[in-house]
């Protein structure tokens, strides 16, 4: 934060002087001492500082100025920094008007000139009036600033994206906020206004990272080990490589922690006895795995894959390529789309697809959906608990005890304001620029309600993300990658396979090119189980590059 003003105004050159000599030598550590020589060139600045958010700690006004007065003056300057402490300078003869002053235009205090010494007369007022001006400022926000409208889809993804990256930012919505009314100026929106002032009319992704700062090119052509997914597989495996030598590249399609990050609580996670958010996970992560050299390049995506003698060379979103000699895939798994009438129109107005935990407080006093039964439903519903009016679980099942953990369930149980309800899907969603209501099926009657709905968040299946390595790496029906065992039928390896020797246990079907955690046929779907995995696959990886 810029540092707090402290503004002089007078007329009289040497007592301008003095004054700002004496404020520089006692606060000059921790203020800014400007000044001016008239009312109205201080005036002038007032509304430059203002722009800046620089803020305003106190006025030390000379009361006897031509043209403007300090009182005058202060009841223009006031309205732009309500905050400030108010001191006039005034002669002896000017003393009852400035006690006037006090009582009328709200002036703190009154210094007769000359005030020698300062360490009687003037610091001791000053450090007063300092004092209460700190007990009650609130600075302003300083960091990114996101305005746009609440059910604009645009608008939720870069919130979601600067969330998820764990980027500080201010929202401001245009419909109820003056201020980001003010801000737009005929910018289109969503508009993102970074710290040093710069405007992003609609950015993407890309735009937005690089502006923001995040890396989203690889600094070398290759690498020993290249990880595609920043799950907890992927960031553990990049961890445990880097610490034993390995150059590694992490890229990341969305934003480290894969769905896990999302998570607002994981309380089954071996050394956190208290519990520790998803987000939290992915910041100790992250942050470990830097500490070690991984780099780390995000949002990037992977398009293609191919294999040339012994490097593997992945095509990347923005055309370039990068190549390696061992490839870890650890792209997990997304939630699958629900499929009902709406439903495409109303995703990022109200329809959610995990978390979205930028949502939460916008969802406060109101009713919100949850669709699933497995872990990452009951610690949404648990968290949105807190915010919301009622939560209310909608669950295909007849409980939700064969994929929710129990600590989850007796948790839910004892929330008052969760409600869940069984044998029940949602049939379609219905709202013109916003969701305003769903119709729920029962799937024992048949029977179809409806119900006013503003917020529905979806927690259905798993889809692995591994279209990007059609024609190259064996993938079940489904999409998820067998590796190791699971790839030997009737004793013979893999079609195509080339080494004399089975796959490794992570290994897929082509040598050299591993798999980790959901995206992994027959994986557990756990945080845990995916971290051991991530942490075991650098053990093979190594064993290959030893023998290549």
């Amino acid at each position: 934060m810029a540092k707090p003003v402290l503004f002089a105004i007078d007329d009289d050159p040497e007592v301008l002087r003095a004054v700002d000599r004496d404020l520089r030598r006692e606060y000059g550590e921790h203020y800014r001492v400007m000044r001016a020589s008239s009312g109205q060139s201080a005036l002038d600045t007032l509304g430059q500082l203002k722009e800046r958010g620089t803020p305003i700690a106190l006025f030390l006004v000379d009361q006897r100025m031509p043209h403007m007065t300090g009182v005058e003056f202060l009841e223009q300057a006031i309205p732009v920094f309500p905050s400030a402490k108010r001191v006039l300078l005034t002669a002896y003869a000017d003393t009852d008007a400035a006690i006037r002053a006090i009582n009328t235009a709200r002036v703190d205090y009154y210094l007769l000139k000359p005030w020698d010494p300062p360490e009687q007369c003037l610091y001791p007022v000053i450090n007063d009036l300092l004092a209460d001006w700190q007990a009650t400022y609130r600075p302003p926000f300083e960091g990114v600033r996101v305005i746009g409208h609440r059910w604009s889809p645009e608008a939720f993804q870069i919130r979601d994206f600067l969330a998820r990256h764990q980027v500080p930012y201010h929202w401001m919505d245009v419909e109820s906020d003056p201020e980001a009314q003010k801000m737009v100026e005929g910018a289109g929106l969503p508009l993102v206004v970074l710290t040093d002032g710069t405007r992003l009319a609609q950015p993407s992704r890309t735009e937005l990272a690089e502006k923001i700062g995040f890396k989203t090119q690889a600094e070398k052509p290759f690498y020993d080990l290249v990880i595609v997914g920043g799950g907890p597989s992927g960031l553990a495996a990049a961890v445990y490589g880097a610490s034993e030598g390995l150059r590694t590249l992490l890229v990341e399609g969305d934003a480290p922690g894969g769905q896990a990050g999302t998570s607002s609580r994981i309380e089954n996670y071996l050394g956190f006895p208290s519990g520790l958010s998803g987000a939290d996970l992915t910041r100790r992560g992250v942050t470990q795995a830097q500490r070690f050299g991984v780099e780390i390049l995000t949002p990037q995506e992977v398009k293609g894959l191919r294999v040339e003698d012994t490097y593997r060379i992945l095509t990347l979103g923005d055309g370039r390529e990068v190549s390696c000699h061992a490839l870890l895939i650890a792209t997990g798994v997304s939630y699958r789309k629900l499929d009902v009438p709406g439903i495409e129109r109303l995703t990022g107005a109200g329809v959610y697809y995990g978390a979205a935990m930028t949502e939460a407080m916008s969802c406060r006093d109101e009713d919100v959906y949850i669709v699933g039964g497995a872990n990452s439903a009951g610690q949404a519903a648990m968290y949105f608990a807190r915010y919301a009016r009622r939560v209310i679980m909608l669950v295909r099942g007849d409980s939700l005890n064969k994929a929710m953990s129990q600590y989850l369930i007796d948790q839910i149980n004892a929330t008052p304001n969760i409600e869940v309800r069984t044998h029940v899907n949602v049939a379609a969603v219905h709202g013109e620029e916003h969701l305003e209501s769903i119709d729920i099926k029962n799937a024992d009657t048949g029977e179809v309600t409806n119900h006013p709905a503003r917020s529905l968040f979806i927690f259905i299946g798993a889809q692995p993300r591994t279209q990007w390595l059609e024609g190259v790496v064996e993938r079940d029906e489904r999409g998820f990658i067998p590796t190791g065992p699971a790839l030997m039928r009737d004793g013979q390896r893999p079609k195509g396979w080339p080494l004399d020797r089975d796959p490794y246990l992570l290994e897929t079907s082509v040598p050299g090119v591993f798999a980790a955690g959901d995206v992994r046929q027959g994986s557990v779907k756990r945080v845990a189980s995916g971290v051991g995995e991530g942490s075991i696959s650098i053990s093979f990886i190594h064993q290959y590059l030893s023998s290549i």
